[in-house]
């Protein structure tokens, strides 16, 4: 696709306000599962990398699509780029990529990223 970029609008900042905080929700879980404090230091070194990777799967949809990823379809590079990159960065940075906190991320990523876009398109479709 080619054109100018998409303006955003008050849909989009929801979004992007949506997926930040579920970003936040699932580091903040991953910390108390672990008996990790919930400071604010602590929170953000858990989080940026996904945070990091959930800006880089926006940016690449509004780059190769010309829109933002506010429906389910567009969620789905957006929940990949947040694992995938978030996963790269941990490791890069030290963190730990154990087999099964992968899964979990991949699971909580993938409802949470795609199951909110896909619950909204549902719901305007009924309308």
């Amino acid at each position: 696709m080619t054109g100018p970029l998409p303006r955003p609008d008050r849909r989009t900042a929801v979004a992007a306000v949506l997926d930040v905080v579920l970003v936040i929700v699932f580091t903040g879980i991953g910390r108390r599962t672990h008996q990790e404090g919930l400071d604010l230091l602590g929170w953000a070194h858990t989080a940026w990398p996904f945070l990091v990777g959930l800006g880089i799967g926006w940016a690449l949809v509004v780059l190769s699509r010309h829109t933002w990823p506010t429906r389910w379809v567009e969620g789905v590079p957006v929940w990949l780029a947040t694992l995938v990159g978030g996963m790269a960065l941990r490791a890069l940075s030290g963190q730990g990529t154990a087999l099964p906190f992968v899964v979990v991320a991949t699971l909580f990523l993938a409802a949470a990223l795609i199951g909110w876009r896909a619950l909204v398109g549902l719901a305007a479709g009924r309308r």
